[in-house]
């Protein structure tokens, strides 16, 4: 399952998360989001209790984008504590983005 992330719900779901999150930042007409996000979706159910899924349109919520110094996307995002533990940036495919997520959570 992945959350939509925005300014409402940001503290709860990404700063007070007892377990890391990866958060993809997006905008709908990117064409790598938009290949992204069914590798993305399909890849949320593997990591149920050691990794949240979340999303940020970034042109909904540009303060959270600017927070994380967002220059390009796709880019996700792994958050554990509130803090920056990782980052991808550009189009990933299903093994290669499970093993960057893998090697980031070790």
């Amino acid at each position: 399952m992945v959350i939509e992330i925005n300014s409402d719900n940001f503290e709860k779901e990404i700063e007070k998360s007892n377990i890391p999150v990866i958060i993809d930042f997006f905008a709908d007409w990117c064409g790598p989001c938009q290949m992204m996000k069914p590798v993305f979706e399909k890849l949320s159910g593997s990591y149920k209790g050691k990794l949240n899924f979340a999303k940020v349109n970034t042109e909904v919520s540009p303060e959270i984008a600017e927070k994380y110094g967002i220059q390009g996307i796709p880019c996700l995002v792994v958050v554990k504590g509130g803090e920056e533990i990782g980052r991808i940036v550009g189009f990933s495919n299903e093994s290669m983005l499970k093993q960057k997520i893998d090697s980031m959570l070790k």
